[in-house]
């Protein structure tokens, strides 16, 4: 992700580990990612990506030459993907070189979680869920009430990362409040009673982006019958988003409604605006 490589620019710094910044300063026509895009490089070890491929690699070795000759200015470098490297995408790009110091840091923008979400239920799909979640650039508050439905890892050996954070709490359906204007909801507990007040919570609330319910068209149909009776307005009831996941994806593993589930989110979710420069 890149707010995991530009944490680890941080702590390359402060550490006096040598590296360089390689930036996508421009990009023109089909290229394979946007301005503002960067990488890390160091003398063994890279993170990040500027899209792979040909290119990935000639600023690898680029970044790495100005290593290890020492080379302290900054230096930009263009590159036309078709003709210069044998890319198929067709467009041109741009890329800048600067050793990692305080200026470069200073330069590179705090990236913006693309949504913040509210994941109610740690059970097989919650799961699967998180797991995916965990790759991405978002803010999760994943909320069951049993504790022990958390596992301790994504997969064995490695953490759950600091975006995702696990909340066990009684009153499940009381957190719906403290999510931020415009957040995200999930909702796919062990229990259709909670899924129902959980749900109403967020449609009383209004001001959420995007809310769904793990379920059948049967209990979407009985969902909205318990929310008419309720006194929740029409208008609310048709931004619930029941069943979740985009079409075209069939099948009912956990694994399988997660990525469908994730894709759908990230549909709904704002592109996101990279500043090369760090100015909005």
């Amino acid at each position: 992700m890149e707010r995991d490589t530009r944490a680890a620019a941080q702590r390359w710094l402060a550490a006096g580990a040598p590296a360089v910044v390689v930036e996508v300063s421009e990009a023109l026509g089909s290229a394979p990612r946007e301005r503002g895009t960067r990488m890390l490089v160091g003398a063994s070890e890279t993170l990040g990506t500027i899209g792979g491929g040909h290119l990935e690699l000639k600023a690898i070795q680029t970044a790495r030459e100005m290593l290890r000759t020492r080379e302290l200015a900054p230096r930009g470098e263009h590159y036309a993907l078709g003709p210069s490297l044998g890319q198929c995408c067709g467009g041109a790009v741009d890329l800048r070189y600067e050793p990692l110091d305080a200026a470069a840091l200073a330069r590179w923008p705090a990236v913006p979680p693309r949504f913040h979400l509210q994941l109610y239920g740690a059970g097989h799909v919650g799961r699967a869920i998180a797991a995916l979640l965990a790759t991405l650039d978002v803010e999760v508050d994943w909320i069951d009430e049993r504790e022990d439905e958390f596992p301790d890892t994504v997969v064995p050996g490695q953490p759950w990362p600091a975006h995702i954070r696990r909340l066990c709490v009684d009153a499940v359906e009381d957190e719906v409040r403290h999510a931020p204007p415009g957040a995200y909801f999930l909702v796919l507990t062990h229990q259709h009673d909670l899924d129902l007040r959980i749900t109403e919570a967020v449609l009383r609330r209004g001001d959420f982006a995007f809310c769904g319910l793990i379920g059948s068209e049967t209990k979407r149909q009985r969902f909205i019958h318990r929310f008419e009776q309720r006194g929740i307005s029409s208008e609310a009831i048709a931004r619930m988003t029941c069943p979740i996941g985009i079409e075209g994806i069939e099948g009912k593993e956990p694994a399988v409604i997660a990525v469908a589930a994730v894709a759908q989110l990230l549909q709904v979710a704002p592109q996101r605006v990279t500043s090369a420069s760090g100015r909005s």
